[in-house]
């Protein structure tokens, strides 16, 4: 019994046209990435892509909700910046798949849910969410004129009457360049080896990623997530369980060519924004994730200052719910722990907001004590 209750689906399934929309949500998270990361390192583009389409229908199947499935971005920030080599990139992946299995397993998520408070986590939202708008800048940037005018087309639509439909129109717009670039490619589909890229390589640098991950997955990915699926959808869906999912796609995606997956809260507040309430959204993206195994290599011409506007529109939506916390303290919390997240990284930003958060509880205590 315990089992099937486990494995309900939150809600039933819808596949209106918030749906589809609200799938683009979660993809601008996930491309720009997964594409730099075929690009610059070994990963194969064909065999990601596959499991963010798998896991995509799986948890949109499981949780009935429109649950991201990102990759973990600390590990791919440092495979895409030469701090880790492909083999340790597959040793930090299975590491934290390991410790998030566990954890979710003893229900460790719970207890240290108690100590974050939801400026902490907030401020992880926000940290997030600055990240999001300055990759998509960075992306515009290179070049200035198409992003311009993808963001043109975005105006045109939402003007139009159709604000759920622009990111839809905008992506539309960029497979066409894709397209135009590669002509219409020939199926080829990935073979299936164990460990396709490289093997592990146990080593400091795979240690210190994992830690720095497994920070930011807590409050990112399991806290930050639980509370937003609150926000947005009223589900309640524990910080465990969320672990127990993105432990379960490290441990079967890495081995077989995947890359390290997580529920991130970006992607999450993506799929809302652009219309998304169920985990129709997830079936309609898992599906054409899959469809375009075959053809990754459209994928890889997919110009980047375009899904650049659409990341922009992501992170000013998920900074919008950042910042909805009351009292001057708890907002100051939140801007400190996403600048730190901006600045360093969003693993040391979470630990510097437990600090921080704990010293102002104490302080708030103290004077309440003072004051009888």
């Amino acid at each position: 019994m315990a089992l099937s209750e486990r494995f309900e689906p939150t809600r039933a399934i819808r596949f209106d046209l918030g749906e589809w929309t609200g799938a683009v949500g979660d993809s601008v998270t996930v491309l720009p990435i997964v594409v730099a990361l075929a690009a610059l390192t070994p990963v194969s583009l064909p065999h990601a892509l596959l499991f963010f389409g798998g896991f995509q229908v799986l948890w949109g199947v499981v949780y009935g909700l429109p649950l991201s499935v990102e990759p973990m971005k600390a590990l791919a920030g440092l495979a895409l910046a030469g701090a880790l080599t492909a083999g340790e990139y597959v040793t930090a992946g299975l590491l934290a798949g390991v410790v998030l299995v566990v954890a979710a397993a003893t229900g460790a998520l719970s207890r240290v849910e108690r100590y974050v408070g939801e400026p902490v986590v907030r401020g992880i939202q926000l940290a997030v969410a600055l990240l999001l708008l300055r990759a998509g800048v960075d992306l515009g940037l290179a070049e200035p004129t198409l992003a311009l005018a993808a963001a043109g087309v975005a105006g045109v639509v939402a003007l139009a009457g159709f604000r759920r439909g622009a990111a839809l129109a905008v992506l539309g717009v960029g497979l066409a360049l894709a397209l135009a670039e590669t002509g219409v490619p020939s199926a080829d589909l990935p073979a299936f080896t164990v460990f396709p890229t490289a093997a592990p390589a146990l080593t400091t640098p795979a240690l210190s990623a994992t830690a720095g991950q497994l920070a930011m997955t807590v409050g990112n990915a399991a806290v930050a997530t639980s509370l937003l699926l609150s926000d947005l959808f009223d589900a309640d869906v524990a910080a465990d369980r969320l672990s127990g999912s993105m432990g379960a796609m490290c441990l079967s995606a890495v081995p077989l060519g995947g890359v390290p997956m997580c529920h991130g809260s970006g992607g999450l507040a993506g799929k809302h924004a652009f219309g998304a309430r169920t985990g129709g959204a997830n079936l309609v993206l898992g599906g054409l994730y899959l469809a375009a195994v075959p053809f990754a290599g459209v994928v890889a011409a997919f110009p980047m200052p375009v899904l650049g506007v659409v990341l922009g529109f992501v992170g000013v939506h998920l900074g919008r719910r950042a910042v909805g916390v009351e009292g001057r303290g708890a907002l100051a919390l939140v801007a400190l722990v996403g600048v730190v997240g901006v600045g360093w990284n969003v693993g040391a930003a979470f630990l510097v907001g437990l600090v921080a958060d704990a010293l102002r509880r104490r302080l708030a205590a103290d004077a309440a004590t003072t004051a009888n």
